[in-house]
């Protein structure tokens, strides 16, 4: 049997799952971002951005790429063909960050060890029984699945309410570094960043990292000690601020001593993040009123809640 063709799944195209109003890469804004070559910055804070869930609602997007590339293979496991609902997917978004390390916590936890047989791996159809077999089979599968979310990413990917104006105001300060950390691969990130953030924009940021730039996923901190270690200004952790989504995201700011900002996408709205450690939480960026202004006060020496409103 050869593996099944790639299936585009029907709500590929339903942009019903990208929230309404938000903007592409092409928006204007009245913030001219400063960022030149040999200008002396006193930084005072950072701004760290998630990807996924922060800047865009992908976690559908994910969730579609992943069962297309468990069909494109000819999954089984048990007997059953390997798909995840959304309410299973809403469960690995909250437990594990990182696509290889959900697959392998997919087949190693939830299956208790059951890994599945793919012929698009082995022709023989085996089923994987050594780490070395079940990386390869888990490298593979992500591959495909990166294949398929930049194609979903080029059709529907918007970037949510309010954030593409909260870069633009950050990179305007010449006293806040501004990072954007994701878990995701660097593929399907610059797919993501260069949709909907946009090239020239994303070159004025001060540090850019994927997954692929870190031996560990979130919840481990190490990809935001990684930021701050490349930030200029010499910072503390007291004065970075992260945006995330996620509790799992979460927890890897407040692990690496930061500040975090919670703004709850999809699965994770009901997430009990001010139970995690969650400095402030807000609806979204518009709704909770923030702005580099409310955030980072010109005469402070840490990041400002007072002035954004709570959901």
């Amino acid at each position: 049997m050869t593996p099944a063709r790639i299936a585009q799944p029907r709500s590929l195209h339903a942009k019903a799952s990208v929230r309404a109003g938000a903007r592409r890469a092409t928006h204007k804004t009245k913030y001219t971002p400063s960022r030149q070559a040999g200008v002396c910055r006193a930084i005072k804070y950072a701004l760290l951005f998630d990807c996924d869930g922060v800047i865009v609602e992908t976690e559908e997007l994910h969730r579609l790429a992943y069962n297309g590339a468990f069909e494109a293979f000819d999954l089984y496991a048990g007997g059953e063909q390997v798909r995840w609902s959304r309410e299973y997917y809403d469960v690995l978004a909250n437990t594990v960050g990182g696509g290889k390390p959900k697959m392998r916590y997919h087949f190693t936890e939830t299956l208790q060890g059951t890994w599945p047989s793919s012929k698009a791996v082995d022709e023989h159809a085996d089923v994987p029984e050594n780490d070395d077999a079940q990386m390869a089979l888990i490298d593979a599968l992500q591959d495909k699945k990166t294949e398929i979310y930049k194609r979903i990413v080029e059709e529907v990917a918007e970037a949510r309410p309010g954030v593409i104006e909260l870069m633009d105001e950050a990179l305007a300060r010449d006293d806040v570094a501004v990072a954007i950390c994701s878990a995701a691969t660097r593929a399907g990130f610059d797919k993501v960043v260069n949709a909907v953030v946009g090239v020239e924009r994303l070159s004025k940021f001060d540090v850019v990292l994927a997954g692929d730039d870190v031996d560990k996923k979130k919840p481990d901190p190490l990809i935001y000690n990684m930021a701050r270690e490349r930030l200029p200004g010499n910072l503390e952790a007291h004065q970075c601020l992260v945006i995330e989504d996620s509790v799992t995201g979460l927890r890897a700011a407040k692990a690496a001593g930061m500040l975090c900002l919670v703004t709850p996408a999809g699965s994770n709205l009901n997430a009990p993040f001010m139970d995690e450690g969650a400095d402030f939480v807000v609806e979204d960026i518009v709704q909770g009123n923030v702005s580099a202004s409310s955030l980072f006060p010109p005469t402070g020496t840490a990041p400002d809640f007072s002035q954004l409103s709570a959901r």
